[in-house]
């Protein structure tokens, strides 16, 4: 059974190249560095602006691959919809955006494969409580409200559309 190599970087979404992480790491399995820098590229474009991790696996015998991708954490999809590079440095007292319900939905979903929530409604939840650790407020209003509200069923019209 030929022992399979498996590489895990953080990438910027769309922009891989053969340099460092994935090019002194690969080198030693003669996979062709172009192909798989090719293929994230191409699996990453969704999340141009954004370090996404991926996983490379490669078949040392036949220099075959495989390119996994997983969603970039839950705090920078947030900081990307808002257009802003950082969260704030006190959130409890100054905001760096307003998401807006759409918008936080949106990245639940994005997210609903490698969050520890079992529903839309948890992952909404999980997404709330990543909006009050980096200072950004949803439809004007505090997360953890919002969250209440959520749970209240207040946005179960909106959530069943999604």
């Amino acid at each position: 059974m030929v022992q399979k190599v498996v590489v895990s970087a953080l990438v910027d979404g769309g922009k891989a190249s053969a340099g460092p992480p994935i090019g002194p790491a690969l080198g030693p399995t003669g996979v062709n560095l172009y192909q798989v820098v090719q293929k994230i590229n191409e699996l990453t474009a969704n999340f141009k602006n954004l370090k996404v991790p991926v996983k490379i696996i490669v078949n040392p015998e036949d220099k075959s691959f495989e390119v996994e991708v997983g969603t970039p954490p839950t705090s920078a999809l947030i900081l990307s919809e808002l257009g802003v590079e950082k969260g704030s440095k006190e959130p409890n007292k100054s905001k760096v955006g307003d998401l807006s319900m759409g918008a936080v939905v949106k990245i639940a979903k994005m997210k609903s494969d490698s969050l520890p929530a079992n529903s839309l409604e948890r992952a909404i939840s999980t997404v709330l409580g990543t909006c009050v650790s980096v200072g950004v407020t949803v439809d004007g209003k505090d997360p953890k409200e919002v969250q209440k509200e959520v749970s209240e069923g207040k946005y179960s019209e909106l959530l069943s559309k999604a």
